[in-house]
């Protein structure tokens, strides 16, 4: 089972996609896992063939777990007493994933032993049939292997109630499991990490006048929110300053190549994830955008991938649109970093000497002290500063 996100203990296994003997490849998703946050489609980490399914599906697993076994190319059938040795690698394996790591041989979602038709339910409607209450055994869509679709549940639902009036939808403590995930990993956070913080004032005139120009030339499905260039101007800095990107894992800071944006992301009911757009420094304005949107989507239908989950090497706060001036992040470990953005809004700006009226939005840092400094950070936040004044050099 892998690690997917720091305030992840176990996670249940909801269906797998693949069988035995199947032929898979290195980021093709394998199997389905609910977590706290909703469910995510877990991908598999090497090319090669499912050689055999060790845990069922439907159980919840611990983080490290060893699910299933992937034979590569060349290896022999794996026979039961590896895999008692393998169990113990898994735990290192399912660790190395937050690091940004491939493991070398990943713990494999796989199909179980199970009959040849089964309910098939999407993760959205497995979640409301537990929040009103309906068994999905009790379905008579269930017997026939068709997928369970959330018009089904509420259909089931609404039966429920008019045969039984006095029966109300059984409350769900989803929602307090999340919570309490959330709060045990930011308390972790903020006692072992020593945060440091930092806030600038950055003048958006200029990067708010091109939006507005661009946009102009665009039709309305294809116009940029005022948070795209933000993002490609934050990866960019990130670029430059590398001390606040990447991961600190065994008392050691890892810098990441790559930038892989985790966007904060409030879901539907409360809650908050924070999926990774990868490689946001090498993207246009209209792949940041085309992401984001599709990710937005994603988060509030409740399905995410595994590796929007484990890749983000640093994250991204917005809350402009709350009208929040400015926000101080708890940072998401093992990540070194959390960069937030407050609103717009026209203030004074000493300029030449003269006060004028200028676009302005207060941006920060939380850092982690035993992998940067103010210097660092200060130098961060210049960069992203000026980026934002040249908003040409950001398509």
């Amino acid at each position: 089972m892998p690690s997917l996100g720091a305030d992840m203990e176990a996670g249940t296994l909801v269906e797998w996609l693949v069988r035995p003997g199947d032929e898979v490849k290195r980021g093709q998703v394998v199997a389905v896992v609910e977590t706290q946050k909703g469910a995510v489609d877990v991908e598999i980490w090497e090319t090669g063939t499912v050689d055999q399914i060790l845990v069922e599906s439907g159980r919840k697993v611990p983080v490290g777990e060893l699910l299933a076994l992937l034979r590569t190319a060349g290896e022999p059938v794996a026979g039961a007493q590896d895999i008692s040795g393998l169990q113990e690698a898994a735990g290192v394996e399912a660790a190395s994933v937050l690091s940004g790591a491939s493991p070398s041989r990943a713990g494999i979602p796989p199909v179980s032993r199970i009959s040849p038709v089964r309910p098939r339910v999407s993760p959205s409607a497995r979640k409301l049939a537990e929040e009103l209450g309906v068994e999905i055994a009790s379905l008579s869509v269930a017997e026939t292997g068709a997928e369970i679709s959330r018009a089904d549940i509420e259909r089931a639902a609404q039966a429920a109630m008019k045969a039984q009036p006095a029966i109300q939808p059984a409350s769900s403590d989803w929602q307090s499991q999340m919570r309490k995930a959330i709060a045990a990993a930011m308390a972790r956070s903020k006692r072992e990490i020593p945060h440091y913080y930092l806030a600038t004032d950055i003048d958006m005139s200029a990067v708010s006048a091109w939006l507005s120009s661009e946009n102009l030339k665009r039709n309305v499905t294809r116009r940029l929110l005022p948070v795209i260039p933000c993002m490609k101007a934050l990866a960019l800095a990130l670029r430059e300053v590398p001390e606040l990107n990447g991961f600190w894992i065994d008392g050691a800071f890892r810098s990441s190549a790559a930038v892989h944006l985790g966007m904060a992301i409030s879901m539907r009911g409360g809650g908050l994830v924070a999926p990774a757009i990868h490689d946001a420094d090498k993207k246009s304005l209209d792949q940041l955008m085309a992401d984001l949107r599709d990710l937005i989507t994603r988060v509030r239908g409740g399905r995410l991938r595994s590796s929007e989950m484990n890749d983000p090497t640093v994250t991204f706060t917005n809350l402009g649109e709350q009208g929040v001036d400015g926000v101080f992040g708890v940072i998401y470990p093992p990540q070194v970093a959390i960069i937030g953005l407050g609103k717009t809004s026209e203030k004074p700006w000493v300029d030449q000497g003269a006060v004028v009226a200028r676009k302005v939005a207060t941006a920060t840092l939380a850092a982690d002290h035993r992998a940067s400094d103010g210097h660092s950070g200060g130098l961060f936040l210049a960069t992203l500063g000026k980026l934002l004044q040249e908003p040409e050099r950001l398509r």
